[in-house]
């Protein structure tokens, strides 16, 4: 505690001058009604809009400023808080099978294998993930612990997702793609809500959220939410969480607002593993629980100047702690980001941005897994500039930019994009953009050892293991994009993507010399493998979305991604992933949702999709059928009953690769869901 607090006292100090020379107040009183916002309020509200407003929903990861999906120079694609209630999905990465472009399996209860535009893997460690504008990517592997990032549904208004590069405003490791999860303000979550149902594989879940005023000028929510979960055939992989939050959002005239918002969480996950041992079998299978627990707390403040000027700063911090059978990790990150927006010129709007985040974590190792140092500290600075120019008036737009940042592993990298946007007519737009993004090494590329076979060598053992190196080096992409989105109808849209991705100093794991080593006891031969970047390649696809508004009362919606990937080893490589990697991604997908309002509280939701094969996996193409039926008999009460995956009593869709954890597959369920608003 001494060490961490020795750490983060300067920016404790900083957040406590934050708060010092923002001054906030705020009296609390009782003048809200309850129910002011009720869930039939709120979805009455989404029915009230037009299909064109669908279409030009406002989206802010693009560009870090508000803008219409139709004017985005970048392959987006929007969730919608609808499009979550109806779909009947119950986490964020199942509502991300909606996406084009994204690569979404699920290995178990609590672990998925997800990513955009191929490289996919449990810890597949392309694709950038934010909640609210909070990165919750780990240092620990450039990827994304699943199972810890999750908020009341109910709560989130939108799920952006851009495929390609987004590095040059959000920084390394946007390299194939950017998730950015964003929450509605309090003052669209008054009231009560209360939600519970139980099922096959949903064993129980609720929720409970409450929202009221400060003054009439603050609003704030506060949730809970528990489930207990079961995927898996053979029973393993319980998950129990418990989860916790808020949100305060103060805004008043003078141009300024100010976010207060945070989440405590405590997990319990079934598992089982397969590790390497010294003793004869020389391999154990455990089973035991994974526990982690955190907590995060975010401040965001803005202060609109014109139209066309704005400032944001914010902070966060997190802190996250994971027992697991084969490794504990305590990591504790700050992070703080400046951001400022104004016209240079008539044709020209200028934003840039300075942000430092620093992270600290605490290892306890075992002999299957081990980091040394078993601490470390990292520090990451970056500034970015970008410049969006009107070439012709309401016709042809410009924008480019770069980021720069300065990172523990490889030092200086620069990560520019140039983006064109045109609009020949109101229905039609087309956009193209070349960018370059680099992923820098993970902690566990640097200073992992994984031990990962034990077996006998005449009288003594060998020990087969992974065994980082530090002169690892950064991973680079150039891409390609084209773009073309069009409304041919009033009530049709397409948005058609395609790609070519050039990969450069991609990860390998090439033979080392063996070397003889005493401790442990008993004494054996190490045979290393060491990570290295010779590996080369391309990847190339198209996406489609398409959405089409039949009938007044039905709504359809179609999505396809083709994806080809083609990698190249150098001429002294010994590596044998590149056959693996290709073979890891479906090359065809398909996703096709039906909404209909059969009646005025009568809701009835299809979804199909198809998943290609996976050939270096074994894991056979499907197809899954999800079913949602919806009845609302009160303006406060809607019943559901969700079936999910109808065609197949189970069916697996990744095998665990890196971690010998227990194969799973993904079982028929059904549940039943009432939600209350008050």
């Amino acid at each position: 505690m001494s060490r961490m607090y020795r750490n983060f006292k300067p920016f404790l100090t900083i957040w406590a001058f934050f708060f010092l020379f923002i001054p906030i107040s705020i009296h609390a009183q009782s003048d809200l009604s309850s129910g002011e916002k009720t869930l039939a309020r709120e979805m009455a509200e989404l029915s009230k809009l037009t299909f064109e407003d669908l279409m030009n929903l406002e989206i802010t990861s693009v560009s870090k400023k508000a803008q219409k999906v139709s004017e985005a120079a970048a392959a987006i694609f929007v969730i919608t808080s609808e499009d979550i209630r109806r779909s009947g999905v119950t986490s964020i990465p199942e509502a991300l099978r909606m996406v084009p472009g994204l690569q979404v399996a699920r290995i178990d209860a609590s672990k998925w294998a997800i990513t955009s535009r191929g490289f996919n893997d449990r810890f597949a460690n392309k694709l950038l993930v934010l909640i609210d504008g909070r990165s919750v990517y780990t240092p620990l592997y450039s990827g994304v612990f699943w199972d810890l990032q999750d908020t009341l549904l109910e709560d989130v208004e939108r799920i952006e997702v851009i495929r390609g590069p987004g590095a040059t405003l959000w920084g390394a490791n946007a390299v194939n793609g950017i998730i950015n999860i964003i929450t509605k303000q309090a003052k669209e979550t008054q009231g009560g809500l209360v939600t519970a149902g139980t099922g096959t594989e949903e064993r129980g879940f609720g929720s409970v959220r409450y929202g009221s005023k400060l003054n009439d000028d603050t609003c704030y929510r506060v949730y809970a939410k528990y489930f207990d979960r079961d995927i898996g055939v053979d029973g393993v992989d319980n998950w129990h969480v418990v989860r916790g939050g808020f949100r305060v959002d103060w805004e008043p005239a003078n141009g300024n607002s100010l976010t207060l918002q945070g989440d405590i969480y405590d997990d319990k996950i079934g598992d089982r593993i397969s590790v390497a041992s010294l003793d004869d079998p020389y391999t154990q299978t455990l089973d035991g629980d994974r526990e982690s627990s955190g907590f995060n707390l975010l401040t965001r403040w803005k202060h609109v100047i014109s139209d066309t000027s704005d400032m944001t700063l914010q902070l966060y911090y997190d802190r996250t702690k994971q027992n697991t059978i084969i490794l504990d990790e305590i990591r504790d990150t700050f992070d703080i980001d400046f951001q400022h927006r104004f016209l240079l010129s008539k044709r020209q709007e200028l934003i840039w941005g300075l942000g430092y985040r620093f992270t600290c974590d605490d290892i306890n190792n075992t002999f299957s897994m081990s980091l040394y140092p078993d601490s470390r500290d990292d520090n990451l600075f970056s500034v970015f500039v970008q410049d969006e120019i009107i070439l012709v008036d309401d016709r042809l737009h410009l924008t480019l930019g770069s980021k720069f940042e300065h990172n523990d592993y490889t030092g200086f990298e620069i990560q520019p994009n140039a983006r064109l946007m045109w609009t020949p007519h109101s229905r039609h737009s087309i956009w193209t953009a070349v960018s370059r993004a680099v992923r820098t090494p993970s902690r566990a590329e640097v200073d992992l050892r994984r031990n990962i076979q034990v077996f006998p060598l005449g009288s003594s053992l060998a020990v087969g293991s992974f065994i980082s190196t530090r002169d690892f080096d950064s991973e680079e992409l150039i891409a390609y994009e084209l773009g073309y989105r069009v409304q041919p109808m009033d009530r049709l849209s397409l948005d058609i993507a395609a790609f070519f991705n050039d990969y450069d100093n991609l990860r390998t794991r090439e033979p080392g010399e063996p070397f003889y080593e005493t401790s442990p006891s008993p004494p054996h031969l190490v045979i290393p493998y060491t990570s290295d970047n010779k590996m080369e390649g391309e990847t190339y696809g198209v996406e489609l979305a398409a959405n089409w508004q039949a009938l007044d009362w039905w709504r359809l919606q179609a999505a396809y991604t083709y994806l080809q990937i083609q990698l190249h080893l150098a001429g002294d490589s010994e590596c044998i992933l590149a056959e693996k990697i290709e073979g890891e991604s479906p090359h065809h997908q398909i996703s096709f949702r039906s909404s209909m309002e059969l009646f005025r509280d009568l809701e009835f939701d299809l979804w199909v999709r198809y998943a290609d094969n996976l050939p270096s996996q074994d894991v056979g193409s499907y197809i899954t059928l999800d079913a949602r039926l919806g009845w609302r008999p009160h303006k406060d009460i809607e019943l559901s009953v969700v079936g999910q995956n109808l065609l197949d009593s189970d069916h697996p869709e990744f095998w665990p690769e890196l971690l010998a954890t227990s194969l799973t597959e993904v079982e028929r369920s059904v549940y039943g869901k009432i939600t209350w608003s008050f």
